[in-house]
């Protein structure tokens, strides 16, 4: 198992290693919000706007940009928040499946499923972490007790 010398600590505390499955979720993560980055603005702007030329609908990605730095930096509380936060999305993407012609309905199911992978990848990570956590408090407690 491969490991990284990012915290595996919900505050970035210590430095220990993180497993890979933890790495992985935050890579998931990443790529999603991304892709969600990315997809609305090309949507908003070339592929399917809601008025020819763009649509000032294109500044919803503006948010998904904040927090992507968090994501980056391991922030514990921004995996929370995010994973929140992309329900808006999806019901946007939603309401748009079910609302929208083609090719604007293909692109609203993309955002369903940029926004599923993205909450499991934030909540999966956020518990990983924690369970991580625990685990090496755990074995800093044996070991100071040795």
């Amino acid at each position: 198992m491969s490991t990284s010398t990012l915290s595996s600590t919900p505050d970035n505390a210590a430095s220990l290693p993180v497993p890979h499955h933890v790495q992985l979720t935050r890579t998931v993560a990443v790529t999603c919000l991304l892709g969600l980055i990315v997809l609305s603005l090309t949507w908003e702007l070339w592929l399917a706007p809601v008025r020819p030329g763009g649509s000032w609908l294109a500044l919803k990605a503006l948010p998904l940009c904040v927090p992507l730095t968090g994501l980056l930096k391991h922030r514990m509380y921004t995996y929370r928040w995010v994973s929140l936060m992309i329900w808006l999305y999806f019901t946007e993407g939603v309401v748009r499946a079910y609302s929208d012609a083609s090719p604007g309905n293909l692109l609203a199911m993309l955002e369903i499923l940029f926004c599923l992978g993205l909450f499991a990848a934030c909540a999966l990570h956020v518990r990983l972490r924690l369970k991580d956590a625990k685990r090496n408090a755990a074995l800093e407690t044996s070991a100071a007790q040795s």
